[in-house]
């Protein structure tokens, strides 16, 4: 059985006159095509070389520049910053079934996604991936994953 975030054990217990349900059976119950494609672009997103950097696709040329305007920036901080994710932006700001453990979960599995495939689409860069996760587990905001290239490591 798929790792199941002990938050959501009792729900999916509930399923089926109370013999449960796996992850895969429950989307296909709950989930929606709308969320699916949505999702996609989370569990898959696209990366793009721009320059000396690797950005999620869609960073602007301002944006970038901005960021490499900042005082004690590196090339590093500025890749960084441009490809960070809060886990708890992937919903709706004021989801009520966020929990630490699903954070955890999510967090840890797009590491492993972007790291596949940053390895993949980007063979001769390699980068470093990063999952933040806070020492106040109910602090949701600052579960947080980014990444960089390892050759601007400062």
């Amino acid at each position: 059985m798929h790792d199941i975030p002990e938050s959501m054990k009792d729900e999916l217990g509930e399923w089926n006159g109370g013999t449960g349900i796996d992850l895969e059976s429950w989307i296909g119950c709950e989930g929606n095509f709308r969320l699916a494609v949505g999702y996609k672009t989370v569990f898959w997103p696209k990366f793009e070389a721009v320059g000396k950097y690797i950005l999620i696709a869609g960073c602007t040329p301002d944006q970038i520049a901005g960021f490499e305007r900042q005082k004690s920036a590196t090339p590093r901080s500025v890749e960084a910053v441009l490809n960070h994710l809060h886990i708890q932006d992937i919903q709706h700001r004021h989801c009520e079934d966020i929990s630490a453990d699903k954070l955890l979960l999510l967090g840890t599995t797009l590491k492993e996604i972007y790291q596949a495939k940053l390895a993949w689409q980007f063979t001769d860069r390699p980068c470093r991936v990063e999952f933040f996760v806070p020492e106040d587990p109910d602090d949701f905001t600052d579960y947080e994953i980014t990444f960089w290239q390892k050759a601007l490591d400062d």
